[in-house]
């Protein structure tokens, strides 16, 4: 009998092909170093609120935080910088000796792991405070599997994040014509149009899953200030997080 996956073989191999440009801000990845400052900013933000957390240098202190599909480790340095004890892991080989080759540079060391979201599940079910699922789900063979799978690693009023594009109009001619093939931020054939998700359907997996949806929202890019920004427009670009709820909320 053939195990569940969410790996996606092709993309796995995409993304391994870019591996050694993670850090590279003028890369392949310069649009998300871009975007980093405003997701980081939502995360810290919302961990804060959430759990009551005082304004300090190092927050996420005493909390465990797991980073899926974490690339070059763009997300879960800044994680492990601001105290969290964090878990980085990804299904590209390649992406995770990107990420550790960082770490030992830096002395900012997570635990980088190559392993996918439902492999963890199986060996360490409910044990993280935080999980980060930014800029995933559109690349995974299964995102119902992948969203039930973050799910179990969560603990009771743990908080999970995921970030990922609409399937409009709208996104199609924004981050693939235009991001893609006109502009050149990204290599072509970096997003596939069918795997974007609509904020109603990742919100309906969510809550299948035991996660009760707690914000949304847009996020844009100034051309002229060449900065991402929070918005009210969730037409390309959205993010948003959800709290697992305990069995008695369940029940209730």
């Amino acid at each position: 009998m053939t195990t569940p996956s969410t790996i996606d073989p092709s993309e796995v191999e995409k993304f391994s092909k870019m591996a050694t440009e993670w850090w590279d801000p003028n890369g392949k990845f310069k649009p998300l170093h871009r975007l980093n400052p405003v997701r980081l900013e939502y995360i810290r933000t919302k961990v804060t609120e959430h759990f009551n957390l005082e304004k300090q240098d190092c927050p996420f202190e005493g909390l465990r935080l797991l980073d899926v599909g974490c690339g070059g480790g763009l997300l879960t340095e800044p994680m492990r910088r601001l105290g969290a004890n964090a878990v980085g892991i990804d299904a590209s080989e390649k992406n995770i000796k990107t990420a550790q080759a960082r770490a030992e540079k830096t002395g900012v060391i997570p635990d980088y792991r190559v392993t996918s979201a439902e492999a963890l599940a199986e060996s360490e079910p409910e044990s993280f405070d935080i999980l980060l699922a930014m800029e995933v789900v559109e690349h995974v063979a299964d995102p119902g599997l992948f969203i039930a799978s973050c799910a179990k690693l969560l603990k009771p009023g743990g908080v999970m994040f995921h970030a990922t594009l609409n399937r409009t109009l709208k996104s199609f001619l924004f981050a693939i014509i235009g991001a893609e093939y006109i502009l050149g931020w990204l290599p072509r054939g970096t997003h596939e149009y069918k795997k974007f998700l609509k904020p109603e359907e990742v919100e309906s997996m969510l809550s299948a899953s035991g996660i009760r949806p707690s914000h949304l929202t847009g996020v844009t890019f100034n051309p002229l200030t060449k900065e991402w920004n929070l918005s009210h427009d969730r037409s390309v670009n959205y993010m948003g997080c959800g709290v697992k709820e305990s069995r008695r909320d369940t029940l209730l």
